[in-house]
């Protein structure tokens, strides 16, 4: 494997922090180098927040990456900041429950993902993240699904263990549609 570099960016409370945290993990907890860079406002949520997160089989050089091999984008502010940033030949994940205009990127991998619709069939409404995870990895096959569900296990515990299906389940309908955007292509 080659090292990659996502950026994943949206309002604050969207938890795309938690996305990266949980994608760095799988990569750590399957051999791979890693860095967890998270930006964020003062506000607790609405305001802005990205994470990039690196994942290398050697050690990663610098965790600031000015062109990411691919983006996540949950809302519109994200997409017309960061997508213009995207390598060439590199892949950007819209979330199409938030955003209407796409990006005039030709040169670039685009997968559209309804993260809401797929979270509420998914049982749990917040999961729109996870759904832009699973896209992810399915799609890029960075790391195995099995090693994002068993981050997830380890990031819900105690009171927030009931989530753990419903989190794995938008997990796997995200994963489900990359893999189907990897053979449609």
């Amino acid at each position: 494997m080659k090292g990659t570099e996502t950026l994943m960016a949206g309002f604050g409370g969207q938890g795309m922090l938690l996305a990266g945290k949980i994608l760095a993990h799988a990569a750590m907890d399957s051999g791979l180098e890693v860095s967890w860079l998270p930006s964020y406002g003062p506000e607790m949520r609405g305001g802005t927040a990205n994470v990039i997160v690196c994942i290398s089989p050697s050690p990663v050089g610098s965790p600031l990456i000015t062109n990411p091999r691919a983006l996540l984008a949950m809302n519109q502010p994200s997409l017309d900041k960061f997508a213009p940033r995207v390598r060439p030949g590199g892949l950007i994940i819209i979330n199409r429950t938030l955003i209407k205009t796409g990006t005039d990127r030709p040169d670039c991998d685009i997968i559209w993902v309804d993260s809401r619709k797929l979270a509420r069939e998914a049982g749990n409404d917040r999961a729109a993240n996870l759904v832009m995870l699973g896209a992810y990895v399915g799609y890029s096959r960075v790391v195995p699904a099995e090693a994002v569900e068993a981050a997830v296990e380890r990031e819900f515990t105690g009171r927030k263990a009931k989530h753990i299906p419903t989190n794995i389940a938008a997990f796997r309908a995200g994963l489900g549609l990359g893999r189907a955007a990897v053979k449609a292509a």
